[in-house]
């Protein structure tokens, strides 16, 4: 049973993916220098909670009910696979939230992701 779960979560992240990627634009840019800029990131600083936000209130919604309900429901022998599938969909949210030409589509497809885990996470007992 345990392994249903597993595959439906899975499943459910993989139609979130696909849905993403096949929505976004390819069509290049044009104008503007292409200088690059070089940024200094340092790894040694804590992450805090608006660098998690994704910048879309229904994405944040997703990603805040989500960890909740996993990091509380969740078995503690299948949380590592649940929390490395959520940093994946953050950081792809992420991406396309800073593309202004995929950003608006991620209103809709994080409420749909929603419904979704909300059966899926039912079976965790999860509610929201």
């Amino acid at each position: 049973m345990n392994n249903l779960k597993v595959r439906l979560f899975m499943l459910t992240a993989l139609v979130c993916g696909v849905f993403f990627l096949t929505n976004c634009s390819t069509t290049p840019t044009t104008g503007g220098n292409n200088s690059a800029v070089v940024v200094n990131k340092t790894t040694d600083a804590p992450k805090t909670e608006t660098a998690d936000k994704i910048g879309v209130p229904e994405c944040d919604e997703y990603i805040t009910k989500v960890e909740a309900c996993v990091n509380t429901k969740v078995p503690e022998a299948q949380r590592s696979m649940f929390k490395s599938s959520m940093d994946s969909t953050r950081k792809s949210w992420k991406d396309l939230a800073a593309n202004p030409q995929t950003k608006p589509g991620l209103t809709s497809a994080c409420k749909q992701a929603l419904d979704q885990a909300k059966q899926t996470y039912a079976s965790f007992s999860c509610t929201w």
